[in-house]
């Protein structure tokens, strides 16, 4: 009975996270499309545009909102015009999904890469001699050490 209980709950809390993310699909917000939208002349986010083509996809943008459209479907519609380019974001499919795993794979290379060479650096060190396996002190420095610890007694 508990595990049902435990079920029942995971599924409702499962529901209640997903609910906002399918809301915000529905009814998108102007500020956030044209934050991941490229205006095609002057190559930045439409937020940060204010060049004519811009000023039309803004508006274009803000009657698809009015009608009813949702952000996939407003998305949809600019790249059939403008091609996949005015997307601020490259698409998580297919050849463009290696636009996401190259950065990835590049730092994991890097990382491994710098630890191994590390770890060869740490390996070729030769290990200091120890004192008690009958190493000796040049007589001079030996004098000059004992000299020195005297003063701190």
């Amino acid at each position: 009975m508990k595990a049902s209980v435990l079920a029942a709950l995971a599924f409702v809390l499962a529901l209640a996270l997903a609910a906002p993310a399918a809301a915000s699909d529905r009814h998108p917000s102007r500020s956030k499309l044209e934050g991941e939208v490229m205006c095609p002349v002057c190559h930045t986010t439409l937020d940060q545009s204010n060049s004519p083509v811009a000023q039309h996809m803004k508006a274009f943008i803000a009657r698809r909102i009015r009608a009813g459209d949702s952000e996939a479907q407003i998305k949809a519609k600019l790249v059939a015009s403008f091609g996949p380019a005015v997307l601020a974001e490259p698409p998580k499919h297919g050849f463009a999904l290696l636009a996401w795993l190259l950065p990835i794979g590049g730092i994991l290379v890097g990382g491994l890469a710098l630890g191994f060479a590390a770890w060869r650096w740490s390996r070729a060190r030769e290990p200091a001699p120890a004192l008690a396996s009958g190493f000796a002190l040049d007589p001079e420095l030996d004098r000059r050490l004992d000299d020195e610890l005297r003063r701190f007694e």
